[in-house]
């Protein structure tokens, strides 16, 4: 790996953290297509999950008083199910569909309330979030705007929100880092970026949740949830845009 993809990932890594220490959600979907510029599809997935490991890790550490942990504990069941069914399937999608996948992913947040009335505080749900929000991780490499729907509707504070979240991922991105991890260091390491590079960027992903957590202190909860929103679907019109210029060059 040359140095400008290097500190691409790394800078890539401190700010998108700081987006997903406001809002919760939005800096994984940045930081995988960041990724996914300058690395092979498979590596994208174990590269991103060691990353967002760190960073919702740290994030959970630093508002683990708001942490929803019966809400972490059923979705922790349904993501175990979904990493063992997913694990014994081959799956690696191409570099276009990735952002195909990628770009409609945010169209979650626009469903109705009255078509799909999620919501992760619910036990039955919990459980189905964490099956579907791993699956999806699992597949498409990011799933924010499918957690987002069980949460945006709950009756959490925003702290609450970003906390649990942040909780909830640590799972999905784990199992990543097993799935897709395990087989490209079992082969050397190939596609993975150097050790330095995650050396220089699990630090800054750090940093990154700790300055985003005191911008989180500014929002209301209103312009919180619309922020969100808005910031998510914006990131996925870009991503079917590239998607789209990715199928015509095939």
């Amino acid at each position: 790996m040359g140095p400008f993809p290097a500190i691409f990932l790394i800078a890539s890594a401190f700010l998108t953290a700081a987006i997903s220490g406001v809002f919760g959600m939005a800096g994984g979907m940045l930081l995988k297509g960041a990724i996914a510029l300058v690395l092979p599809v498979s590596a994208t997935f174990a590269t991103h999950g060691l990353l967002q490991l760190v960073a919702n890790g740290w994030r959970a550490v630093l508002h683990r008083h708001h942490v929803g942990w019966r809400i972490v504990g059923l979705y922790a069941a349904g993501s175990a199910a979904a990493a063992g069914l997913v694990s014994s399937i081959a799956l690696e999608p191409s570099k276009a569909t990735l952002f195909l996948l990628m770009g409609l992913a945010p169209a979650l947040l626009w469903i109705p309330k009255r078509w799909l009335n999620l919501d992760a505080s619910q036990t039955p749900q919990a459980v189905i979030c964490g099956a579907s929000v791993t699956g999806l991780n699992l597949t498409a490499g990011v799933a924010g705007p499918l957690l987002d729907s069980f949460f945006v509707r709950t009756d959490l504070t925003r702290h609450q929100i970003v906390a649990t979240k942040a909780a909830t991922q640590v799972l999905s991105h784990l199992a990543k880092v097993v799935v897709y991890g395990a087989p490209l260091i079992a082969l050397g390491g190939r596609g993975l970026p150097p050790w330095w590079v995650f050396a220089l960027a699990v630090p800054l992903s750090m940093a990154g949740a700790l300055a985003g957590g005191r911008v989180l202190e500014r929002l209301s909860d209103v312009h919180f949830k619309a922020w969100a929103r808005g910031i998510v679907t914006g990131v996925g019109l870009i991503y079917l845009v590239w998607a789209a210029q990715l199928y015509l060059r095939a």
